[in-house]
């Protein structure tokens, strides 16, 4: 089989965060009853002007910011003309020959090496509506239209053919995502379909000369991008094998079949029939908005995870780590505000802390930085041990109480006094005559099992360390008889 070299372009859709759309005033809202966010603005009634959403446009320039791209002082709207059901005007309200931004890249790494994927345009464009086929509606002989997602802001975000792989275009999707969850223009929800990827994919035997493309859609998560540009890749190379020719069609992604199918003869620009939008004047970006917004730009994923390296001294797998949200890194530099030991918040917040959240499916932390602060402080004074600490931020997490307050209501104090461990510790040794013997006898793990006596006589409140030095002294000083 030969080898052939890999173009691949993603189309980015993203829905921005805003509260109305992009040229009415209706509600944006997910999950409202079907057609109840719609109005004859969106619907594209006869008489009605549309209006640009001045949010929108300010979150494309905040993100043609973050990726360098070159913003546009002269900006316009365009008619893209096709017919579909889910589409109320027969044209969508989009960007053309005049997009907000052009340019810019995204970095990756893939196998150790860093890349640059360049950027071709960020454009803005209104969302069409939802089509609910039979199937999913009970009713199989019908489909049903909800408009409600019509007009909804999206902004696209075109690569350069640069991409050569599925794992590049799947690294190249994952940190395009993880800059606008920095940035904040949208939560990037797959599953609610505010971030959408299509691709393009072409097979050249030389390079820098692409062959015949395909448009790629319906692929419903980072993982389904990847099995389907596999798929797609490897259906094109052995027709490329036998001799046959690529058609310029868009396909469809079964994630079931682990195959793609053909959906339609994949249009070319001036099948749009472009035009300039008649409702809607030119736009002009001022530098001093530019400037403003470029001042207030979020420190973006790779330069937090490379300071997270250089002030704070962690691995770089923990600095990964917690920059991966925005708001786990702001939680984690809260946190050393009250705590300044940034290994340690590392490690609970990396551990317990992330696998609640996850388990208990909680959008809202209810642990303050200080609570977080609070219960380290108390671990290393040694009033809790580190299964009691677990214990008592489950209980934060689901009380909202702070770890002082969760500790005097429950008495799970640490017992850390010699005195009172040093009891304990006499009576396991007389109670356990055996495992003396074995230690005795150059058994040592037997302290493991004394140790464990101790702590169960304690109700699992003995201070683990002290424990385990108390028990090796008093076995180290026996002197008493072994039956």
């Amino acid at each position: 089989m030969k080898k052939y070299k890999v173009y691949i372009g993603l189309e980015v859709h993203t829905e921005l965060f805003t509260q109305s759309k992009l040229f009415c005033g209706c509600k944006t809202k997910f999950g409202a009853p079907p057609n109840t966010q719609s109005c004859p603005v969106c619907l594209g009634l006869p008489g009605v002007l549309p209006v640009l959403n001045k949010k929108a446009v300010k979150y494309t320039i905040i993100t043609a910011l973050a990726l360098k791209a070159k913003i546009k002082e002269n900006c316009r709207f365009a008619r893209k003309n096709y017919y579909y059901p889910d589409l109320p005007k027969n044209y969508q309200i989009s960007q053309y020959e005049k997009p907000i931004a052009t340019g810019g890249w995204v970095k990756i790494k893939v196998n150790g090496n860093v890349k640059k994927i360049g950027i071709e345009r960020v454009h803005l464009e209104e969302d069409a509506g939802k089509l609910i086929h039979g199937e999913d509606s009970g009713n199989a002989e019908f489909s049903f239209i909800d408009y409600n997602r019509t007009g909804i802001p999206l902004m696209e975000i075109v690569s350069r053919p640069e991409i050569s792989s599925p794992q590049e275009a799947y690294e190249y999707l994952t940190n395009l995502r993880h800059i606008l969850h920095y940035i904040r223009v949208s939560d990037c929800n797959m599953e609610e379909g505010s971030l959408r990827c299509d691709a393009n994919i072409s097979l050249g035997e030389k390079e820098g000369k692409m062959g015949t493309k395909t448009e790629l859609k319906n692929m419903n998560s980072f993982k389904e991008l990847r099995e389907g540009l596999k798929a797609e890749i490897e259906r094109q190379s052995k027709l490329l094998n036998k001799g046959e020719k690529i058609i310029q069609e868009t396909r469809w992604w079964d994630p079931q079949k682990k195959k793609t199918f053909s959906m339609r003869k994949k249009e070319q620009a001036h099948d749009y029939r472009y035009f300039p939008e008649p409702d809607l004047t030119p736009f002009f970006i001022e530098d001093n908005w530019i400037k403003q917004l470029k001042t207030n730009l979020p420190e973006l994923p790779q330069q937090r995870f490379k300071r997270f390296i250089r002030q704070y001294s962690l691995p770089a797998y923990d600095a990964g780590v917690l920059t991966e949200s925005r708001e786990i890194a702001d939680y984690f530099e809260k946190c050393l505000d009250f705590f300044p030991k940034p290994k340690i918040v590392s490690n609970w917040i990396m551990s317990d802390f992330m696998r609640l959240l996850k388990q208990e499916k909680i959008t809202k932390i209810k642990i303050s930085p200080a609570g977080m602060a609070n219960l380290l402080t108390e671990i290393e004074k040694g009033t809790l041990s580190a299964t009691m600490a677990k214990e008592v931020m489950e209980q934060m997490f689901k009380t909202g109480k702070g770890a002082s307050q969760i500790i005097e209501e429950k008495g799970m104090r640490q017992i850390s006094d010699e005195q009172s461990l040093d009891k304990l510790a006499e009576k396991v040794i007389q109670e356990n005559p055996k495992a003396v013997k074995d230690w005795q006898e150059g058994k040592y793990q037997a302290i493991k099992f004394l140790v464990g006596q101790l702590m169960r006589k304690a109700k699992g409140k003995a201070n683990p360390q002290m424990a385990n030095q108390i028990i090796e002294k008093k076995l180290k000083n026996f002197s008493g008889k072994i039956k």
